[in-house]
């Protein structure tokens, strides 16, 4: 039954012009955020925290556009399953298309990591309808006939599926091949991560990306496909994450993730409103270091 909505949902939103499905996309955010309040107060404390010297009415403002956002993209990746190459050409733009092309052309492949901004769906096709080997890490549905429409749709795109379960040989199998391995990380991790500052406090993040590209030799790319403002568009922005480093594994790790969140960062600072702030991104803590012992604990 679920699948059923599923598929009739997407045949309505791909059958009525776009302006009419963005615009009820828009309107079921509007309804999230506004009426029902869905996660609301997580919402707006995140955006306090990563933009505490904004006033509460502008906060209020992202926090109320963020949903709409949210909305308008879900119907676009909805219609996106029904998309051509062509199509998706034809509505974007990337940045730094030459230089990744030359990255990937060193036959190393390339760990590219994206966060949850813009339209991440929108971004990795963008890359494969103009000819890159993407391989994206996906995480399995629990429907199964939904998880495979999904897939069926990325592959029509052009892109190649490796679930989160078998990431680990996946990627490192994509890159021995020349590819794009994508992963979206830039949500809170409970086991494993690696704590680095997102806008000024540690946050738990996976630490895979870095591993991947340290473990390979493959450059590590942060790459983002943002909605152009009051079109139909998007601007997709790719870059190199590039820091010295300093043979320490764990160091490195470390400065290679916060590299790509201070990219991340100054993509978001671009267009706050287009951030998915309803997950609990600091909700994991560091752990209380152990103190000193004191005189009276030396036997």
């Amino acid at each position: 039954m679920e699948h059923l909505g599923f598929r009739l949902l997407r045949g309505l939103l791909l059958s009525v012009p776009e302006g009419l499905a963005l615009g009820f996309g828009g309107f079921l955010g509007w309804v999230m955020g506004s009426v029902l309040r869905i996660r609301r107060s997580v919402v707006e404390e995140n955006i306090a925290r990563a933009f505490p010297r904004r006033d509460r009415a502008w906060r209020r403002r992202i926090a109320a556009a963020s949903y709409r956002h949210l909305g308008r993209e879900a119907v676009a990746t909805f219609r996106l399953a029904g998309s051509s190459s062509e199509r998706v050409r034809s509505v974007t733009r990337v940045e730094g298309l030459e230089a990744l092309e030359a990255a990937l052309a060193e036959g190393r492949g390339v760990v590219m990591v994206a966060g949850h901004l813009g339209n991440w769906e929108m971004g990795g096709a963008a890359l494969a309808a103009r000819g890159l080997p993407v391989d994206a890490v996906v995480q399995v549905q629990r429907n199964p006939r939904f998880d495979e429409d999904l897939r069926r749709a990325r592959e029509r795109l052009g892109i190649r599926i490796m679930s989160k379960q078998s990431a680990p040989r996946a990627v490192l199998q994509s890159l021995r091949e020349g590819h794009l391995a994508a992963l979206v990380a830039d949500q809170n991790v409970v086991r494993g991560g690696v704590f680095v500052d997102f806008f000024g406090t540690p946050a738990a993040t996976a630490r895979g990306p870095a591993v991947f590209a340290l473990r390979t030799g493959a450059p590590l790319w942060a790459g983002v496909a943002l909605k152009i403002d009051g079109g139909r568009g998007y601007r997709v922005m790719v870059r190199p994450v590039s820091i010295p480093l300093t043979g320490d594994q764990e160091e490195d790790v470390r400065r290679l993730t916060r590299a790509h969140l201070s990219i991340l960062e100054s993509w978001i600072e671009e267009a706050p409103e287009q951030y998915f702030w309803l997950h609990k991104r600091w909700k994991s803590r560091p752990p209380i270091p152990e103190p000193a012992p004191g005189r009276d604990d030396i036997s």
